[in-house]
């Protein structure tokens, strides 16, 4: 894998668990409430289970990320058009993905600090 990508699911996986961790100590202490309505409800039933499905969120999605720039890779004709538009098309999902859990984490921090 190369250090761009290296570094893109890194920050997949540490924003992830970042926000994983602040909305568990919003949720449990500081009176917070989650968003997103199916994780609300795992949420709101238990805290350890809300844990578990959001690491492995994280885990699937930056999973998922090295295996879509595996299957690009290997693919004969790295000439082709199509092939510079599915590597940025990728590398802009995971980058817009990056950008939304930083400011899911910023919310949460700032919902924490109030």
């Amino acid at each position: 894998m190369l250090k761009r990508e290296a570094i893109l699911v890194s920050f997949i996986v540490v924003m992830g668990l970042m926000d994983c961790l602040t909305t568990i100590i919003g949720v449990g202490y500081g009176g917070a409430k989650e968003l997103n309505p199916a994780m609300a409800v795992i949420v709101n039933s238990s805290i350890g289970t809300f844990a578990i499905v959001k690491v492995a969120a994280t885990m699937f999605i930056a999973l998922a990320y090295i295996f879509a720039r595996k299957i690009l890779m290997h693919l004969s004709n790295k000439n082709d058009k199509t092939y510079a538009y599915s590597i940025k098309a990728l590398t802009f999902a995971y980058v817009g993905l990056i950008g939304f859990l930083a400011l899911a984490v910023a919310n949460n921090l700032l919902i924490l600090i109030r």
